[in-house]
């Protein structure tokens, strides 16, 4: 059962996948120079292939239109490129995509195929469903934020000019991009511990003159804990959701199996209730997913966000830092009268990164600040029309079922 579930080779086309997020990139112009979409993908056993379908009317692109095939390895390079790009250090770089992962849902539908002799036919075949329905959806979920981290450089007016980004968009062949081995990773978590030594030293001992600044970091600080916070009841919510729907498999598939050992009219009766839990149980599937797509998964792209934007005030505190350090280096040279002319060109190159960084990091601040609230807007209200549609049919198979059985 594994291989005809998590190990298939279909191409899935992913139209809906890209609604699952944030929708951000519908909150977009359609009419963009760059425009990026992932047209299709493909599901293997420990990788996922990425169809990345490219519409362009930039004069640095060879062609108007083409398709190259990137697999996750691949994303991670390009945001790598962005993230240590020193002329992209006022800017908020768009997160990377989660790698791909699917084993919970493997490990879920191999736990089911060990218990397959312990439940009946019907009840084994409702839960197949419902897990290969599970594993489709993270699918999906995967393909749409990889496809927003395209859409995010390819809309933004100087990213999308980037030298690494056209590579990745139009050579035909592979990167030649690995994975991190074991030392890699170890020698990236060390080096992550070193950032978080870093941002807490500027924290405590950069000042920031600017009020707009300080007070951004002191919110992004905060609102990305609130986020964390959030994300984590919104996943035990969907979960309880699906838990829900998982004890309506289950008490559809008792009685329909008391059904067959009684005749008569609780025979029909018996069939009738069963087949309402079973209606019921796709409802509350979907009250699930919805949740996880719309609320769960907004709140966590968000928490990535946020903390892209924390790192650009880093950034920005460390050049005021080397700002305040080269002041004070030229007042000693001064002083000293020596090497005066090398410590005023190091104060002027750090006066006007400084400047550059404040100026741009304020655009990219007040854009995030637009974009996140129009998404929020936009998908809590799509979920909720879609909780009171999932509320209402609900109601609708009881009444149904309540009428059914009044007149057997």
């Amino acid at each position: 059962m594994m291989d005809g579930i998590c190990e298939t080779n279909d191409i899935i086309n992913n139209g809906p996948a890209k609604k699952s997020i944030s929708n951000e990139s519908s909150l977009e112009h359609n009419e963009k120079p760059l425009q990026v979409d992932i047209s299709d993908a493909l599901s293997e056993k420990d990788k996922v292939k990425f169809t990345v379908h490219t519409k362009t009317s930039l004069p640095a692109f060879q062609k108007a239109e083409f398709f190259v095939v990137r697999q996750h390895e691949e994303f991670v390079w390009l945001h790598d490129r962005f993230e240590e790009n020193e002329e992209y250090a006022g800017y908020i770089i768009p997160p990377c995509p989660p790698r791909p992962d699917f084993d919970a849902s493997r490990e879920k539908l191999q736990k089911l195929g060990e218990g397959e002799g312990s439940m009946t036919r019907e009840e084994f075949m409702k839960m197949k469903q419902e897990l290969e329905a599970e594993y489709l959806a993270t699918f999906k979920k995967t393909v749409a934020m990889h496809e927003m981290f395209l859409t995010r450089l390819a809309h933004h007016p100087v990213f999308q000019n980037d030298h690494n980004l056209r590579v990745f968009l139009e050579y035909d062949q592979d990167l030649c991009v690995r994975g991190k081995n074991k030392m890699e990773m170890f020698g990236g978590l060390m080096k992550s511990f070193s950032k978080t030594k870093d941002e807490y030293y500027l924290s405590a001992t950069v000042k920031d003159v600017n009020d707009f600044f300080d007070q951004e970091i002191a919110f992004l600080t905060q609102y990305h804990q609130n986020l964390k916070d959030a994300t984590s009841r919104a996943d035990r919510q969907t979960v309880k959701h699906k838990d829900v729907a998982d004890s309506y498999i289950k008490v559809s598939a008792i009685l329909l199996q008391l059904a067959t050992t009684d005749t008569g009219k609780l025979e029909k009766l018996l069939t009738k209730i069963s087949e309402t839990f079973e209606k019921i149980r796709k409802v509350e599937g979907r009250v699930a997913s919805d949740e996880d797509l719309k609320l769960s998964d907004t709140l966590r792209y968000y928490m990535r966000d946020t903390a892209a934007g924390k790192r650009l005030l880093i950034r920005r505190l460390k050049a005021l830092h080397t700002y305040e350090t080269a002041n004070r280096a030229l007042e000693k040279a001064r002083a000293k009268n020596k090497d005066v002319h090398a410590a005023e060109q190091a104060q002027t190159e750090a006066c006007t990164k400084f400047e550059q960084m404040s100026l741009k990091g304020k655009e990219e601040l007040l854009d995030f600040k637009t974009r996140r609230v129009a998404a929020f807007k936009k998908n809590l209200i799509d979920l909720t029309e879609l909780e009171i549609k999932h509320a209402k049919a609900h109601a609708e198979l009881i009444k149904k079922c309540l009428t059914a059985l009044r007149d057997e």
